[in-house]
């Protein structure tokens, strides 16, 4: 940690908040998209971790800073409600919104690195978007970690006003999006050499979510790509990254209605999603299981 990255941090935030949490989070695919055909042609990884998984990772400006921001912002009566990822805080006009973002940049920033001390452990960037939007939720919201289920209603079968991503909600299309974006995340990270292959699925779903941000129904799929991911390259196996990929489809799910699909602020599937998968795969290494269950 520096003060150099504190500041970048901060400023990451308010231009992330200004932009809106979704938008941000479309830039990071691109520059993901960017990192990865650099990574590819030979020119390493630094332009991945210092831009893409860095000064604009999720955790900071490309996503967790619109989060909180428009937290805010629903909580002083200046935005409808404080799920919405898709608008920017800039047409707000309101410079105390703003001010919530570079904070919260600055929180994420902390927040990886206390997570990122102990070693490999889990995706910390992940799980600091997750801790983020905790805070943000019990600073700025009035629902409680859970959310608040309406007498009557079924938190893991929500109606679809309620559900986060209505289209891919039912088994048999979770099911479906494993199976493709899993399966198609792991070939990638199997057939790149020096690992650039692992974040290219990722950073093309969540590059695709600029047709969601216009209202076209796209999958919702980084949760599913990185994991799947991340277990193939750890098992050398597709067939190990088809199953992560499947499995994080439904726990996506799970961590929607757990914590999103109640609340009255935005607490990230996809993020929710991510760290316990990756945790799991790395213990699965650790274990040895993935030589002692070579999936082919």
């Amino acid at each position: 940690m520096t003060l150099i990255g504190i500041l970048v941090a901060f400023a990451s935030g308010i231009f992330g908040a200004a932009m809106g949490a979704l938008p941000a989070f479309i830039m990071v695919g691109f520059l993901v998209l960017a990192g990865v055909a650099i990574q590819a042609a030979g020119g390493g990884g630094d332009y991945l971790g210092t831009v893409a998984f860095g000064a604009w990772g999720p955790h900071v400006g490309g996503f967790a800073s619109g989060v909180a921001a428009v937290a805010y912002a629903s909580s002083r009566g200046k935005h409808e409600t404080g799920r919405d990822i898709l608008a920017g805080m800039m047409g707000k006009n309101s410079p105390d919104v703003l001010l919530i973002g570079g904070i919260f940049g600055i929180i994420g920033y902390v927040l990886n690195w206390l997570f990122a001390l102990p070693g490999a452990w889990t995706d910390t960037i992940a799980l600091s978007v997750v801790v983020s939007a905790i805070i943000a939720r019990f600073a700025f919201g009035q629902s409680g970690l859970m959310g608040k289920v309406p007498s009557g209603a079924s938190r893991y079968s929500p109606p679809e006003a309620n559900c986060w991503v209505p289209w891919q909600s039912k088994p048999m299309q979770l099911l479906m999006l494993g199976l493709g974006a899993g399966t198609f995340s792991a070939y990638l990270a199997l057939s790149l050499p020096d690992g650039a292959g692992v974040v290219l699925g990722f950073g093309m779903a969540a590059a695709s979510l600029v047709f969601l941000q216009f209202g076209t129904q796209v999958p919702v799929s980084h949760h599913v790509a990185l994991p799947a991911a991340v277990a193939a390259a750890a098992s050398g196996s597709l067939l190990w990254g088809m199953l992560f990929g499947v499995m994080a489809a439904f726990v996506g799910e799970f961590m929607a209605n757990t914590f999103c699909s109640w609340g009255d602020t935005h607490i990230d599937p996809p993020a929710a999603t991510i760290w316990p998968m990756t945790s799991l795969s790395i213990l699965l290494g650790t274990l040895g299981i993935y030589q002692l269950v070579p999936l082919f």
